[in-house]
């Protein structure tokens, strides 16, 4: 039966989609470019870039797994009503991705993550992931990502192409200063301590971005299977190197990390929740956890915090 639905939401988009295609701000009363996007983060950056010229929609809000999302009839809408959609690609939205890849033919459809050089991306190891899909925690992998944002306004709205670059320059100019601050504030953990145990394979990147290891119970994916393998060998890794601090994520449930506080209190080892991190997701809108920049400060201000 779920089978059945699913088809018959492609259809459904698919048909809708090629009837209703038009000009940009056609019978749109307030003129905007009217943007669908998957992930909050991309929602954040078309907003900064984009500015006074659109109408930003997300089909993920807080608290949502995209590995996991799959698309609900409100969702064909938004994606129905766009001028334009903004996806992150590299099989992150591996749920709907059928539904993405489908509406691409009948208007334009960026997965922009997917033009940033494959040399700089992190190998997947097995799975059906070719690449780690969670390049926003690499700052300036970001901004090759947020090229794309800034291409597809521009070509879908020439005329005011310098108004976009503008609005991208400023904005990079903001993350270059977040770049700077999470690398001061990762600095002042001893370099023995910057061990970052998470729920999922998330943070690779940020890792990689501030010289810290990083361990995952689950894989790149929250949709992979753990077992009690699993969270035995990451309960002996934090006995072993006396690894005192874990963190979960806003969008996954804390089960599995409290399995791992479970077997090292066990083995006589107390460990303790570090804090409540953003992996996949922000946070609520109209809070700073609620934009790109916010989300950042708060998960380096956390992890910092807990560990050092």
């Amino acid at each position: 039966m779920k089978k059945i639905v699913g088809i018959f939401l492609v259809i459904s988009l698919i048909f809708v989609s090629a009837c209703s295609k038009q000009k940009v701000n056609e019978g749109n009363d307030d003129s905007k470019i009217i943007v669908t996007t998957t992930i909050g983060q991309i929602a954040d950056a078309v907003k900064h870039i984009g500015g006074e010229k659109v109408a930003v929609k997300s089909l993920m809000g807080p608290g949502t797994d995209p590995h996991l999302y799959k698309a609900t009839q409100g969702d064909i809408a938004k994606l129905e009503k766009a001028d334009i959609i903004f996806y992150s690609g590299l099989h992150l939205e591996g749920k709907i991705l059928d539904v993405l890849e489908r509406i691409n033919k009948t208007k334009p459809t960026y997965a922009i993550a997917e033009a940033i050089d494959k040399e700089s991306l992190l190998s997947a190891n097995g799975g059906s992931y070719a690449y780690d899909p969670h390049v926003w925690f690499d700052i300036n992998l970001w901004k090759q990502a947020l090229e794309e944002v800034k291409t597809g306004l521009i070509e879908i709205d020439p005329d005011n192409e310098a108004y976009y670059e503008e609005n991208a320059q400023n904005y990079f100019k903001q993350l270059n200063e977040l770049h700077a601050y999470a690398a001061e504030e990762m600095a002042r953990i001893p370099e023995e301590q910057r061990v970052l145990v998470t729920a999922h394979d998330a943070f690779g990147y940020f890792g990689k971005a501030f010289d810290m290891e990083v361990m995952g119970l689950q894989g790149l994916s929250t949709d992979s299977e753990y077992g009690l393998g699993d969270v035995q060998k990451l309960v002996d890794t934090l006995v072993k190197r006396n690894i005192k601090a874990v963190f979960i994520e806003s969008s996954i449930s804390e089960r599995s990390i409290n399995a791992v506080i479970e077997g090292a209190k066990k083995k006589g080892h107390k460990v303790k929740i570090g804090g409540e991190l953003y992996s996949d997701a922000m946070g609520k809108e109209g809070t700073d956890e609620g934009t790109y920049i916010g989300m950042y400060k708060h998960n380096v201000k956390t992890i910092s915090e807990s560990i050092k």
